[in-house]
């Protein structure tokens, strides 16, 4: 039954008069395969782009605080400006892509990352440091929302697989900005300033490609310019992009707090920093692997709720661990907590199957993620909060665990197999 729904799905896609690629994409068979092979790449180097602005600044907080004579408030601050930034610009990115396309949208997105990340530890000041952080956010912002937009329209026969490459390089991207921008900056004689902009120098090999696609005619807008503007969709009808939604911020919320807080709740319970900080790692990294399986396997499935049940399941199993033995079988609980924060790319998978249009897609997306980034803001504050005031960490792991409940009804409804044009239709 999974064979014959992708079957449809592929089909209503190919038959829309956007869909044929040779229309955007002018030559001979191995020109449309090498501009293939590029935007396979660009999408590639965009993924592994998205995040390192965000974990660099974390291995480095508190050189960057002394650096700058940042106050505790100011710092807490600046850990939740990504959700925020994430919600306000990414909603944008539709009507963007719909004026420039997406591939141009991407391309200024890139740049802006690279940008911010150049300038933002040399322009002196705290609230310089923030106004460049935001345009490097930003520049995630518009990118998160329109992958899988780009994935959908250019790759409607291989969302799954393609979406899973794409979460496979962001997790990568991640991992490694973590991992590796603290033994980088000592490389570097030692100073932060130049530890957080080398990572630029990333951002600036990913414009390369996206300088080819940044200029050409978007399927959707062949479709706008022959037949009009396509069709708006009323988004908040839909009870699929409303679960997709609160799906999308329940996950970013667990995933924000386990980035934040879990190194710390394996240090106060005895477990020496670097191991911390290791196992903070090996959770990261699971996402690399399960990354590119989960999409594939949601998209054989007519239901994506099995999915979504078991990576439930490892959360709850994982948090209560933390609870009872957070030391002895802390291998155990990193592994089972990094299988839980898969929900990501499984979200991302289910956002380009919930919309049979790339229209609908990008309006899917920039709802999802922005609504869903609004949701994550409170939760790591809240944790931070209840330890404070609890002295400890069982208000807070019960708080995460109670979480993992509702992520996974919501997450059940959401991978049911509908669209959101069926729901939402003007």
């Amino acid at each position: 039954m999974a064979r014959q729904e992708t079957r449809t799905l592929t089909s209503t896609t190919v038959r829309t008069p956007a869909a044929p690629e040779v229309r955007t994409t002018p030559g001979t068979g191995p020109t449309r395969a090498w501009r293939t092979r590029l935007l396979v790449l660009g999408i590639v180097l965009a993924a592994l782009n998205l995040r390192p602005a965000i974990t660099s600044l974390g291995a480095l907080l508190e050189e960057v605080r002394d650096g700058l004579g940042m106050s505790g408030s100011v710092a807490g601050l600046l850990t939740s400006v990504p959700p925020l930034c994430f919600a306000v610009f990414g909603v944008t990115a539709p009507r963007l892509a719909r004026r420039f396309g997406a591939g141009a949208v991407v391309c200024a997105g890139m740049a802006a990352i690279g940008t911010g990340l150049l300038i933002r530890p040399y322009v002196g000041g705290t609230a310089a440091f923030l106004a460049a952080t935001a345009l490097t956010l930003m520049g995630i912002a518009v990118s998160n929302v329109l992958m899988p937009v780009i994935v959908k329209r250019r790759f409607p026969d291989r969302v799954g697989s393609m979406t899973g490459l794409y979460s496979m390089a962001l997790a990568l991207g991640t991992a490694s900005a973590a991992a590796v921008t603290v033994p980088l900056t000592g490389a570097l004689g030692g100073n932060w300033r130049s530890g957080l902009a080398v990572w630029a120098a990333l951002a600036a090999v990913a414009v390369l490609p996206w300088l080819t696609f940044a200029r050409a005619r978007e399927p959707e807008q062949e479709r706008g310019t022959r037949a009009g503007a396509p069709v708006r969709l009323r988004i908040t009808r839909s009870r699929t992009a409303w679960a997709l939604a609160v799906f999308f911020g329940l996950q970013a919320t667990a995933a924000y707090i386990t980035m934040g807080w879990m190194a710390q709740i394996f240090r106060d319970s005895g477990v020496p920093a670097g191991k911390a900080g290791l196992l903070l790692a090996v959770t990261m990294v699971m996402g690399v692997p399960l990354a590119f399986v989960i999409p594939r396997l949601a998209t054989r499935l007519p239901h994506q709720g099995p999915i979504v049940l078991a990576l439930g399941v490892s959360g709850l199993v994982g948090y209560a661990g933390l609870y009872l033995a957070p030391a002895e079988g802390a291998w155990a609980w990193a592994v089972l907590l990094g299988i839980a924060n898969c929900a990501f790319p499984l979200a991302l998978t289910m956002v380009g199957m919930r919309a049979r249009t790339g229209a609908g897609v990008a309006q899917l997306s920039a709802f999802a993620q922005s609504t869903g980034y609004l949701i994550s803001i409170p939760g790591p504050l809240l944790v931070g909060v209840l330890y404070q005031h609890s002295g400890g960490w069982g208000l807070p792991i019960a708080l995460m665990a109670a979480l993992m409940i509702p992520q996974t009804a919501v997450g059940i409804l959401a991978g049911r197999p509908r669209t959101v044009e069926d729901e939402a239709s003007a």
